[in-house]
């Protein structure tokens, strides 16, 4: 009997057959598309509002000086200490209670003193539907750029 030679299999026309089926073009096709859908829904950065999610002091900055409503989540004794002027105390542990005190038609800066608390509050805020952002670096870093402040922090 003779001896048959053996084929050897090329994986990479093999591969490159399958690639170039419909079926499999279609099915490659749904998953960038899947992928793309999940970068979305992750927020990629930013609220379902559009605002940022954390933006700088500087740009904090400029939300202030436009018709933002800055809320600030830290307790009454750090806001008696000092504050951003015409700026909302909310402390964070109230504002889940207090939320309708927030207005819905403006954009909110929240602040507290270093940016922890803030993106606390941003969260509570984007969850119930507000547009919503956090300024990063916080009071301390407002009162270091000289930007306005009402008070001022102990040294």
């Amino acid at each position: 009997m003779p001896r048959r030679k053996s084929k050897s299999i090329n994986t990479r026309s093999g591969l490159s057959a399958l690639v170039r089926r419909p079926s499999m073009q279609l099915a490659m096709l749904a998953f960038v598309a899947f992928i793309i859908y999940l970068i979305a829904l992750a927020g990629g950065g930013s609220s379902d509002s559009g605002l940022a999610r954390d933006i700088s002091v500087d740009e904090a900055y400029q939300m202030y000086q436009g018709d933002a409503f800055v809320l600030d989540v830290r307790t009454q004794e750090e806001w008696d200490e000092y504050h951003a002027p015409n700026a909302t105390l909310i402390p964070l542990d109230q504002l889940q209670a207090r939320i309708s005190e927030v207005p819905k038609d403006r954009e909110i800066l929240v602040v507290c003193r270093s940016g922890n608390r803030s993106q606390q509050g941003r969260d509570i805020l984007l969850a119930a539907g507000y547009n919503a952002t956090s300024m990063t670096g916080g009071l301390k870093e407002w009162f270091a750029k000289g930007y306005p402040i009402e008070g001022a922090p102990a040294q």
